[in-house]
């Protein structure tokens, strides 16, 4: 039977549709799906044994919400998700500014209207997604904003007292009745308002301009904070914290992998640019471990977070630094090269917060670090480790590209050349192949170059070889040689 085409409240009682709180909506809705075995939070990667089964035991135990954890952490997002166990439908008294409920009416214009029409009292339907309501805690809210206030306009048209609640406008709690209401970054809400909805959340009533109003809301409030704003901007009233059911930590993915799948599903590209591209798993796996590396590098202000959404633009600035050049080469398809790195540093530096902020090319500089620190890191997975300590004269597996880089005067690889010339220079270092075919013998061979690139970053990174950087391209020399070249030029 197709619900919507009940329209009265009579009819709605022969049906038999039982009204219940949202709360036992969310919980009887999520039994469901466990007993189902469906998903719950589909598309939520890194979570699994974590935060979903903290977040329905307390869907489960009807609790009230905070989410707690640094930015990009997927706490709006699970809180969006959250309508998905609503019913899809719900009824309300018609023309309701706050949700009635047919079976339980808790507005003046609700009760009056049922008393007047009974069984015949229209309703309408709502559907979920108009069930979700959203506030971005700002100092400026106010308690009218968010609870409601005395419309002047309206006592004066209906010659009504001020401590008639028929002269309310109402905020938006309230008209978020039988919804989930998510207040973001709550600790930025001025301490009076958050005092406002401790009797919301635990007696079921509002106090406007003096006067306290019975208004029993049925509501499923969710909360999100940054533990940084509880010393930078201000902080949960602990009368306020007391009454959230459950506070639920949120984190970072733990591992490279979960951090691929996130950037996979959440980066926004064209259909045209993963046809045209081809990207190595290496540079993939690179991409995230610059995340890893800027969690934990000294210049970072760690306590304001790196975002995923770090790693999904610089995905995203990736794939058109390669897509960008093969169009200006008039080629169809070309191959991600480590050099499209340096693309991604825009969308490092508006992601990283430094400790002390200087100049403004310190977050670009710290950029280049990160992705130097990702090469070190990676590079002991795909090669034999380079020891820090050697004898002069020991051979080790790299002697041979670092003799030919001390025999040949410079090594240039330009940024806008055709994939052809650029696989013809890295061909011309014959060593580099013999490495490559000793210890990554399976490697496709459209990977192969940007793994013989990868190799040359990893001899700089750990001393072996030097690079420096001009306007069309990259050099690539031995460390002794520029050494060398760096006194005569002194003399």
């Amino acid at each position: 039977m197709d619900i919507k085409k009940l329209t009265t409240f009579g009819a709605l009682k022969d049906s038999g549709y039982q009204s219940r709180s949202i709360k036992t909506e969310l919980r009887q809705n999520l039994l469901n799906k466990i007993k189902k075995n469906e998903p719950t939070f589909e598309g939520i990667h890194g979570y699994e044994n974590s935060v979903i089964p903290e977040l329905e035991r307390a869907i489960l135990s009807k609790h009230n919400i905070n989410f707690l954890g640094l930015r990009g952490q997927a706490k709006t997002r699970l809180a969006r998700m959250m309508v998905d166990l609503l019913d899809e439908w719900m009824p309300i008294v018609e023309g309701s500014e706050i949700n009635d409920d047919p079976f339980n009416p808790i507005s003046r214009y609700a009760r009056e209207l049922l008393k007047e029409k009974g069984d015949k009292t229209p309703i309408s339907w709502v559907h979920r997604n108009d069930r979700f309501y959203e506030k971005l805690a700002t100092p400026d809210v106010t308690v009218a904003d968010i609870i409601g206030d005395v419309d002047p306009i309206k006592a004066a048209n209906l010659k009504l007292s001020y401590a008639d609640d028929r002269v309310i406008h109402y905020g938006m709690i309230p008209r978020a009745n039988r919804s989930i209401f998510v207040i973001n970054e709550l600790p930025d809400l001025q301490a009076r308002i958050q005092v406002a909805l401790f009797n919301i959340l635990q007696e079921g009533d509002i106090q406007i301009r003096g006067f306290k109003l019975r208004l029993p809301l049925d509501m499923q409030f969710i909360f999100t904070a940054n533990p940084e704003d509880y010393t930078n901007r201000g902080s949960i009233v602990t009368p306020l914290k007391d009454r959230i059911g459950s506070q639920i930590l949120t984190h970072y993915p733990l591992d490279v992998k979960t951090a691929k799948k996130i950037t996979q599903q959440e980066a926004k590209l064209e259909q045209g640019q993963t046809d045209m591209v081809h990207v190595p798993e290496l540079a993939r796996d690179l991409l995230e471990q610059i995340s890893f590396e800027a969690r934990d590098h000294e210049y970072i202000d760690a306590r304001s977070g790196i975002s995923a959404r770090l790693s999904i633009t610089a995905y995203e600035n990736l794939l058109s630094t390669a897509e960008r050049r093969a169009v200006k080469n008039g080629e169809e398809k070309t191959l991600l090269r480590f050099g499209d790195f340096l693309g991604v540093i825009p969308s490092i530096t508006g992601k990283i917060e430094l400790v002390y902020e200087g100049e403004q090319e310190g977050s670009a500089v710290v950029a280049q670090e990160l992705i130097g620190e990702a090469v070190k890191t990676l590079f002991p997975t795909m090669f034999p480790k380079i020891e820090k300590l050697q004898k002069p004269d020991a051979e080790d597996p790299y002697s041979g590209i670092v003799e030919w880089f001390f025999s040949e005067s410079g090594f240039e690889l330009f940024d806008e050349t055709t994939d052809e010339e650029y696989k013809q220079a890295l061909d011309s270092i014959p060593v580099l192949e013999k490495l490559i075919n000793n210890y990554q013998p399976n490697i496709s061979e459209e990977d192969k170059y940007f793994l013989k690139e990868f190799v040359l970053w990893g001899l700089v990174e750990y001393k072996k070889l030097n690079k420096f950087r001009f306007a069309e391209g990259m050099q690539f020399k031995d460390i002794y040689g520029s050494y060398i070249e760096g006194l005569r030029s002194k003399e």
